[in-house]
């Protein structure tokens, strides 16, 4: 879209509990030459109602003019069809040990999850396009461990692919997953293959939806906001413990190589992006490198 849209355009779709309506001009204009990288976890998926809130709130981002990348997760999906195939996961420090045999289940249950949220966009008359190992492939990677067997972290990303689909006006829909040297896949964490992409574009948002709030103090109050010092701190002081540590090394990681801001947000709440995006007081807790 975009700037010709009026006030009475975007009451046309604009969702009734979304933020006001008066100052969506002004967050246009903020981020409309900007990247917005969302990460949307398999928690938050799984479930039809926020899956078809995720997508709503998309379209609307989209209708906008504004430029989104989407990161998806799957990890309930790959947990079920693992356990469906009688097969059992083995963790280390939180990552799925994956053999041959595991990486192929892996690779088809987020290749069909991935062209499952591109259709679902495409059936709102939001083009989307599907980047997976099969299919337009962006992300190279190396073994993040030897004994982890195909789970690797991103080492190099063909942009080009990423700012072509961006450019035509489409949605790019990232399964996080990579090849090696020899084109092999390896499976990648979500958030950590989202947090390489919002680096590699050098976005000003990233978005972790995720079904939690945000952060909580030690008094398990929400944190509106907190500096990437700040949450180190936390983490040494064991504040932020358990699934929580990674999602916020990433964060971390983000802003201290030049994504403006990183968000854990509740993908549970309705209309959390639009919050988010379109109103001061935004929708979970903000991670900047300093406090403005």
């Amino acid at each position: 879209m975009s700037e010709d849209l009026s006030l009475k355009d975007i009451k046309k779709f604009w969702p009734d509990k979304a933020p006001d309506i008066k100052n969506v001009s002004k967050y246009v204009s903020k981020y409309k030459e900007d990247k917005i990288v969302i990460k949307c976890g398999g928690n938050v998926l799984i479930d039809p109602e926020l899956f078809k809130n995720f997508i709503d709130d998309v379209v609307v981002l989209n209708k906008l003019g504004l430029t989104t990348i989407i990161v998806h997760g799957g990890g309930p999906r790959i947990k079920n069809k693992l356990h469906e195939l009688g097969i059992e996961s083995k963790f280390i420090r939180g990552l799925r040990v994956t053999d041959k045999k595991i990486i192929e289940i892996v690779e088809n249950v987020l290749i069909e999850f991935n062209k499952e949220i591109v259709s679902a966009l495409n059936n709102m008359s939001c083009k989307a396009c599907s980047v997976t190992t099969k299919e337009s492939n962006v992300i190279s990677v190396m073994p993040e461990r030897e004994e982890l067997g195909f789970v690797g972290i991103p080492k190099k990303f063909k942009l080009n692919i990423l700012n072509e689909i961006t450019k035509n006006k489409k949605i790019p829909v990232l399964a996080p997953m990579g090849l090696d040297e020899n084109n092999l896949p390896y499976n990648i964490n979500a958030d950590t293959a989202a947090g390489a992409v919002a680096k590699a574009l050098s976005s000003r948002r990233l978005l972790l939806m995720t079904n939690v709030e945000g952060v909580y103090d030690k008094n398990k109050k929400l944190i509106p906001e907190i500096t990437a010092s700040e949450a180190n701190k936390m983490i040494k002081e064991e504040i932020i413990i358990s699934g929580m540590i990674p999602k916020i090394n990433t964060c971390i990681d983000s802003v201290n190589n030049g994504v403006r801001g990183v968000v854990i947000i509740d993908g549970r709440k309705q209309h959390s992006i639009l919050h988010e995006i379109f109103s001061d007081k935004g929708a979970g807790t903000l991670i900047r490198k300093w406090k403005n």
